[in-house]
């Protein structure tokens, strides 16, 4: 249901307004035509909790909420309503109201997930599929509920600590810039009086100024362009996009992180399609798209190619080169005793502790280097600018 405002006149001609709920205008208007209204301006009513975006964080929450559902004993259709009237999120109440008349009409949980690509992709399909044909769609969806809080877990904390020091950095450098352009020119106009030789540092920030000054728009056109040929290129070039991951994981500091966290989904998500049931060369072909690494992610697909010819797993992993050790003897134990699930998630814990460590760690040691850089960067300026006031008073 859509809210919309209305403008019309009633049946003596006198001006009215008010709101209605419909699903189309179509509708609202028809509704308003039997009740007498002459229309003269409709328009949907902006809604703050239309505009909010489906989350990660929405989906697993629906996932488990399902699962508790399910668990309990309720028939699916039923299931879908209590969950949607649990939420005050409209689009994703649209969302469930969807895949619930697909459901009611013939289709199964997963054929109506995968008509919405958007927020259900292949793997969290499959493993509802499987969920569904095994009769243990309820612990299915539980675990990937689990699953998708976990991996998501890692991926924010990643996001939120390279966030902070991109932040900060932004804001020094518009402040830098608020400086260059509009402080330093009412120094260097000071400095004119003085009639004597500026310090070689005073020297190099009024340069910088006048650079600024005179070329601002080529320098924000610049910085605009390189932005926008950076994502487009990371997102449609793949061949750009493997020399980033390259050298994202050549880093010194975040490329250990990276590498940890791709393991961990690696792990997670061939564990969890294991639990499912699923056959080891589909599994990692569902594994290759969720490793976040478009070099594990080859080495993923390198992997299925050697195992669907009859190579061990553990065997294959180690051709690839992409996988400590450590990793390779866990599966290769795991291969061996019939255990692959169990050490595949000790795995992924260990490695999802790791990356929480690592970040931890990261996230302690910004914050002061970032004072020291915000330090040099304000700090050098105010005293090139005050330089030459010191050294007059020295020789006064």
């Amino acid at each position: 249901m859509r809210h919309y405002k209305w403008e019309g006149l009633n049946h003596v001609g006198l001006k009215t307004q008010g709101e209605i709920e419909a699903f189309s205008t179509q509708i609202a208007k028809a509704e308003l035509r039997k009740q007498g209204v002459f229309m003269l301006r409709i328009h949907q009513k902006r809604n703050l909790i239309m505009s909010k975006k489906i989350t990660a964080h929405d989906i697993s929450l629906f996932s488990r909420q399902m699962a508790t559902m399910l668990h309990a004993g309720l028939p699916l259709i039923q299931s879908f309503d209590i969950v949607s009237k649990s939420l005050n999120h409209q689009r994703m109440k649209n969302l469930i109201a969807s895949i619930k008349k697909n459901v009611a009409s013939g289709l199964t949980l997963a054929e109506s997930l995968r008509i919405h690509p958007a927020f259900f992709n292949s793997l969290f399909c499959n493993l509802v599929d499987a969920g569904e044909k095994s009769g243990t769609l309820d612990i299915m969806l539980m675990k990937i509920a689990a699953y998708k809080e976990k991996t998501d877990s890692i991926k924010n904390k990643i996001k939120k600590t390279l966030a902070y020091p991109m932040t900060v950095l932004l804001i020094a450098w518009l402040v830098s810039s608020g400086l260059l352009i509009f402080v330093v020119p009412q120094f260097q106009s000071l400095f004119k009086s003085f009639d004597a030789e500026l310090p070689q540092l005073t020297r190099v920030v009024i340069q910088l100024s006048q650079f600024f000054q005179n070329e601002w728009y080529f320098i924000i056109s610049t910085v605009g362009i390189c932005l926008s040929a950076f994502f487009y290129y990371k997102k449609h070039s793949i061949k750009f996009a493997h020399a980033l991951d390259k050298f994202i994981l050549k880093c010194p500091i975040i490329g250990p992180i990276m590498e940890n966290a791709a393991i961990a989904r690696f792990t997670r998500t061939l564990s969890i399609t294991f639990a499912a049931g699923l056959p080891l060369v589909e599994a990692l072909k569902l594994v290759a798209g969720a490793t976040g690494n478009i070099l594990f992610s080859n080495a993923t697909d390198s992997i299925r190619n050697r195992v669907s010819s009859g190579q061990s797993m553990h065997l294959a992993m180690e051709g690839t080169m992409r996988f400590p050790n450590m990793v390779i003897q866990m599966v290769a134990i795991g291969e061996e005793s019939g255990t692959l699930e169990k050490m595949l998630n000790s795995v992924a814990d260990y490695y999802e502790e790791a990356v929480d460590t690592s970040v931890d760690t990261l996230s302690s040691l910004i914050e002061p280097i970032i004072m020291a850089v915000l330090g040099l960067l304000v700090g050098g300026l105010v005293v090139a600018m005050y330089l030459p006031i010191f050294k007059l008073g020295s020789v006064v």
